[in-house]
């Protein structure tokens, strides 16, 4: 071989090297641990399902949230916070029925909490029953001590509804369920 093909041709084989030694490496990230992500670690100690549910219902995710929710049950069993929660996520999933069943469940408890109170109210609302709907946010409202305004939005709407049951069908407006907070929802009317 001439002298410049003997030269090209240790610079390709060293540039073909420089090429294909890292892909024998083992594939290692910054800690030594492979390129998959990290599996989980069976002695550490879990997220609580509530929090994890909560987290979830935040981002608009009710169906993880209810897995969540029922994870929490199965470890804590039915208390009246992961009932209350349970409900709410099936109202934020538009199941009416189950929501309504799960939070008169939760407000059964003395520890009942006023989003449950408040959510249970929104589901009478959904279901046309405006005046339970309206002595569920009253309730609410009093173990609130009148500190939320979603809960007293919700009441006004519920009485002005009680006030005028000869609602034209025509002018029947729309409203939607509004989020506030990590369990409490709000009533708007659509514009």
């Amino acid at each position: 071989m001439s002298r410049p093909y003997l030269r090209l041709f240790i610079a390709s084989a060293a540039l073909a090297a420089t090429l294909a030694l890292p892909g024998c490496a083992p594939q290692t990230g910054p800690d030594g641990d492979g390129p998959f992500a990290p599996g989980a670690d069976p002695r550490a100690e879990s997220v609580d399902g509530l929090t994890v549910g909560n987290r979830l219902m935040q981002a608009g995710e009710h169906e993880l949230a209810l897995e969540a929710f029922t994870r929490a049950a199965g470890e804590q069993g039915l208390t009246p916070d992961v009932t209350a929660a349970l409900g709410s996520a099936n109202l934020g999933l538009g199941r009416l029925g189950q929501a309504e069943t799960l939070l008169r469940r939760a407000v059964r408890a003395d520890e009942a909490v006023p989003e449950a109170w408040n959510n249970l109210g929104v589901v009478l609302m959904e279901k046309g029953d405006f005046a339970e709907a309206s002595q569920m946010f009253r309730r609410a409202y009093a173990l609130d001590n009148g500190e939320s305004d979603s809960i007293r939005d919700n009441l006004r709407l519920a009485l002005a509804k009680i006030e005028n049951p000869d609602y034209d069908e025509s002018e029947q407006q729309d409203y939607k369920l509004v989020r506030r907070g990590s369990s409490d929802y709000l009533i708007r009317q659509i514009p």
